[in-house]
């Protein structure tokens, strides 16, 4: 019963990380197509002043927020295990 609830859980926490990680690949797509046109709305319209910097480094910078959400925080030995090891070891301590 135990194991497959376990097995249930790394399920679960497997289809959100991948929902996650599309997620992320979406809002980058998106910053990929957008962020040229914005450019060239700006250079073809208005080429005294580049506003674009504004949306593209403010987008830029929540694209990297996100990225470090996903990725970053594993890479930096960060990630959500301590949250599971916690959680175990509060378990333990209540069945002891």
């Amino acid at each position: 019963m135990n194991s497959t609830f376990n097995n249930q859980q790394a399920y679960e926490r497997a289809q959100k990380r991948v929902k996650e990680i599309k997620g992320f690949y979406a809002h980058l797509a998106s910053y990929c197509l957008v962020i040229p046109v914005i450019i060239f709305v700006n250079l073809r319209f208005t080429p005294g002043f580049h506003w674009f910097w504004f949306s593209t480094l403010g987008w830029g910078l929540g694209l990297f927020f996100h990225w470090l959400g996903i990725f970053g925080f594993q890479l930096l030995g960060l990630g959500k295990d301590w949250e599971e090891r916690k959680i175990r070891e509060f378990m333990n301590q209540n069945n002891n």
